[in-house]
C-alpha cells in the first residue's frame, strides 16, 4: 500500500498535536515527517516559571522523538519551501543540506521574535521565547545578584541590579513578574542588599499593558507590579542599550547588565521568500478547514496551515477576524488539522475550525496572578490557582504532568533553589584557565 507523505513544519504546539492526532487516525496510510530546529515541543506558558526557578526547565519542554513515536524527526532548520514542487529545503546546524519531498504540508513554523533596528539590541538583550533563553534569564538574574553583593562599587552594584523588561504582553509581563519574585526571595541568602536595591523596569510602547485582558485588567496589574517597587513605563520605548547604556525616549537613561525583549512575534522569515499565500502581515493564508488558500479563497491543493504562522478566520462572533495568537487556539486548531487531514484522505467532509476562547490566565508570581474565565474577572491567589490548573492539563504527556507537579509539590515543602549556573554557558573556562597556567 503506498502512504501518503505528510512533511510538518515546525514541532512546536501545531507540529506536534497535528502528528500525534493524523497518526492516531489515519496509521498506516501516512508516512509523517517532522522538521524543527529543536529536538523539542517547548510549553511557552511555563517559560516564567522555568525563569523562576518554580519548575525545573527541562520540565517546561516536551521531546519530540520520544512522544511521537512511528513518526520520522529531523533536525533542522527550514531555509526553502517551494509548493509548486512539493519540495522543501532545510539545513542542519552542521551545514548539511537536506531536500524533502512530500504529498501533503502542513506548515507550523509558529513565530520568532519581531526585533526593531535598535542601537545595541542584538549584542545586548536576551529573548524569552525558548526555555534556553528563560534558563539564561534566570541564571543572569542571580548571577548579577551574587556579585553585587561582593562589590564595594555604588555605580557598578546599581548597573548589576538593574533589569529591564521590553513589551508588556502576556510573555513580558510574566517573565517580569515571576522573576522579580525569584530576585525578592533570593535577598534572604544576601543581608548585604536590600529590595530597593533592585531595579526592574518595564517598557511598553503603547499605553497599556495585558491589552487582551481589557483595560480594568491591565490597570489593576500596572498597580499591583509598582506596589512591588517595580517600574512600568508606558508610552515608552528603548532607543539605545550600546554597551548597557539604557537610553529611553521619555529621556531616562541608565546602565542595565540585563535587557530581556518580549515585544511581540512575528511569522517565520522564510515563509516571505515561498510561494505560498500570505496575508497582509506575513502570515499563511488559512481557510476555516486550515487548509492554505489564495487570496480569492480557492483552497491550494495539499497544504495547511495553523497557530502563530498562520490566519485563521475566527468563526466566533464577536472576537475578531482572525484567531488570536495563543495556546489555546494552536492546540485546538491542531488537533482539528489532524483530523481534517486523515478524513481529507479517506475522502469524508471537512470540518470548520470554531473555538470561543475560554479565557486568559496570567501569573504575577507565587501566589499571584490575573485572569478572565468566561467573562468572570479573577485576581490574586484565585487567578494564580487557575493559571496553575489550566496549563497542567495543557501540557502535552503524562510525563510532564506529573514532573511539573513535582516540582510544585517540592516548592510548597522547600525553597527554590537559588544557584546561578550561569557558567553553563562558558564550560571551557575553567579548563582554558587551567591549561595556560
Amino acid at each position: 500500500m503506498t502512504r501518503t507523505r505528510v512533511l510538518i513544519l515546525g514541532g512546536g504546539y501545531v507540529g506536534l498535536y497535528t502528528a500525534l492526532t493524523l497518526k492516531r487516525k489515519a496509521g498506516d496510510k501516512v508516512d509523517i515527517t517532522l522538521i524543527d530546529r529543536r529536538p523539542y515541543m517547548t510549553y511557552a506558558p511555563f517559560l516564567p516559571e522555568a525563569g523562576a526557578g518554580s519548575i525545573e526547565a527541562r520540565h517546561a519542554v516536551v521531546p519530540l522523538r520520544r512522544t511521537l513515536k512511528g513518526v520520522r524527526v529531523l533536525q533542522g532548520k527550514v531555509t526553502g519551501i517551494s509548493h509548486a514542487d512539493r519540495r522543501v529545503t532545510a539545513q542542519t546546524d552542521l551545514g548539511e543540506g537536506l531536500t524533502l519531498d512530500y504529498d501533503e504540508l502542513v506548515v507550523a513554523l509558529g513565530a520568532v521574535s519581531r526585533t526593531f533596528p535598535t542601537p545595541g539590541l542584538a549584542e545586548n538583550a536576551i529573548g524569552f521565547k525558548y526555555v534556553e533563553e528563560a534558563a539564561a534569564v534566570r541564571n543572569r538574574i542571580l548571577g548579577r545578584i551574587a556579585r553585587a553583593a561582593t562589590t564595594s562599587d555604588p555605580a557598578l552594584r546599581k548597573r548589576l541590579l538593574s533589569f529591564v523588561f521590553v513589551g508588556g504582553g502576556f510573555a513580558g509581563i510574566e517573565a517580569f513578574s515571576e522573576t522579580e519574585d525569584m530576585a525578592k526571595a533570593t535577598l534572604r541568602y544576601y543581608p548585604e542588599l536590600s529590595p530597593e536595591d533592585l531595579n526592574f523596569v518595564m517598557v511598553e510602547a503603547a499605553n497599556h499593558i495585558l491589552p487582551e485582558m481589557g483595560p480594568d485588567m491591565g490597570e489593576y496589574t500596572k498597580k499591583e507590579l509598582e506596589s512591588r517597587g517595580m517600574r512600568v513605563l508606558l508610552s515608552t520605548t528603548l532607543d539605545s542599550c550600546v554597551d548597557g547604556h539604557v537610553e529611553l525616549s521619555n529621556g531616562e537613561a541608565f546602565d542595565a547588565d540585563t535587557i530581556v525583549w518580549t515585544a511581540g512575534v512575528k511569522p517565520a522569515p522564510v515563509l516571505a521568500d515561498s510561494d505560498l499565500p500570505l496575508g497582509p502581515r506575513g502570515h499563511v493564508s488559512a481557510s476555516p478547514t486550515l487548509q492554505v488558500v489564495n487570496e480569492d479563497g480557492s483552497v491550494v491543493p495539499g497544504v495547511w496551515a495553523a497557530g502563530d504562522g498562520a490566519q485563521v478566520p475566527n468563526l466566533v462572533e464577536g472576537e475578531g477576524d482572525w484567531c488570536a495568537p495563543s495556546a489555546q487556539h494552536a492546540v485546538r486548531q491542531a488537533r482539528h488539522l489532524g483530523a481534517n487531514i486523515a478524513a481529507h484522505l479517506a475522502g469524508e467532509e471537512l470540518h470548520e475550525y470554531k473555538h470561543k476562547h475560554l479565557g486568559m490566565v496570567a501569573s504575577l508570581g507565587l501566589n499571584k496572578g490575573v485572569a478572565v474565565i468566561m467573562g468572570v474577572k479573577l485576581r490574586g491567589w484565585p487567578a494564580w490557582v487557575m493559571h496553575r490548573t489550566y496549563h497542567l492539563s495543557q501540557i502535552p504527556t503524562v510525563n510532564r504532568k506529573l514532573r511539573v507537579t513535582l516540582d510544585w509539590t517540592i516548592a510548597l515543602l522547600f525553597r527554590r533553589d537559588m544557584v546561578s549556573l550561569g557558567r553553563v554557558e562558558v564550560p571551557r573556562r575553567a579548563f582554558e584557565e587551567a591549561a595556560r597556567g
